[in-house]
């Protein structure tokens, strides 16, 4: 063979190798749903629910300066719905519990940084005692910003898989939605699986009492990245204080590497 022919023939499985290569890499592709809990000053390290309000913001300018397009959650189930094109750099942001740091800490950052959030409330926390959770005046002044939407978190926070009773699992997840639009003034579309955990029958509940998307945190293979019911999400914590590996885990291909890491 020439030496002409044996280059045109490298040439031509380099070219076949990246095409594959870039093929397979798009097709890993999940696009990041970041999920929060505390938010405060003094966060620490060891708290896995929680990260400083000086690294919440470093995060959220990073998201801001580097032109992600952060989307409110049930815009993109709505995208991923109808199947359509999704840009890069695309990420939406949700918090789980309803933490009262929220609206002092990271609120009056997300309005900074124009960015919308879901935030996921437990409804029997709502103004309790220990004043560690939101109010009802806090939930709708944000809600009324337009940067915040609501969902619900179910009404306790026991997760309805360790429930035995169906009709308590119903009660769970169709009071806690017409408890909040009652409150709220307006459809309650999204919902979050407390601890992330679920089942099929649960998650069919889910779908029944109307709502229109559904998160998890990493419920494995077994549940496609298209799943509007069983979104995988990704815990931001303290390890994330490292701009690199927040940009890693915002990246859109970090699922496809947890999930190959848990299977080992």
């Amino acid at each position: 063979m020439s030496k002409r022919k044996v280059l045109i023939t490298a040439f031509g499985v380099i070219i076949f190798f990246s095409i594959f290569l870039v093929n397979f890499i798009q097709g890993k592709y999940v696009v990041p749903i970041v999920m929060y809990h505390s938010v405060n000053p003094e966060a620490s390290p060891k708290n896995m629910l929680a990260v400083s309000t000086a690294t919440f913001e470093r995060q959220m300018q990073f998201l801001k300066m580097n032109h992600y397009n952060v989307l409110p959650l049930e815009s993109l189930a709505t995208l991923i719905k109808e199947r359509k094109k999704i840009s890069p750099r695309t990420i939406a942001i949700t918090f789980d519990d309803g933490y009262k740091d929220n609206y002092i800490y990271a609120f009056p950052i997300l309005k900074k940084y124009n960015l919308p959030a879901t935030i996921f409330i437990i409804l029997s926390e709502v103004g309790r005692p220990q004043d560690d959770r939101l109010s009802w005046d806090e939930i709708k002044i944000m809600q009324d910003s337009g940067i915040i939407t609501f969902g619900s978190h179910t009404l306790g926070s026991e997760p309805l898989i360790n429930i035995k009773s169906e009709q308590e699992i119903k009660k769970q997840i169709f009071d806690s939605k017409k408890i909040l639009e009652e409150k709220l003034g307006r459809p309650i579309s999204a919902f979050s699986y407390p601890e992330g955990r679920f089942n099929n029958k649960i998650k069919q509940l889910v779908m029944y009492a109307g709502y229109t998307v559904a998160v998890a945190t990493n419920p494995g293979k077994r549940f496609a990245n298209d799943d509007i019911f069983a979104l995988k999400r990704l815990r931001i914590s303290a390890n994330c204080n490292n701009l690199f590996i927040y940009w890693v885990e915002t990246s859109g291909y970090y699922n496809f590497m947890r999930e190959r890491r848990h299977k080992k």
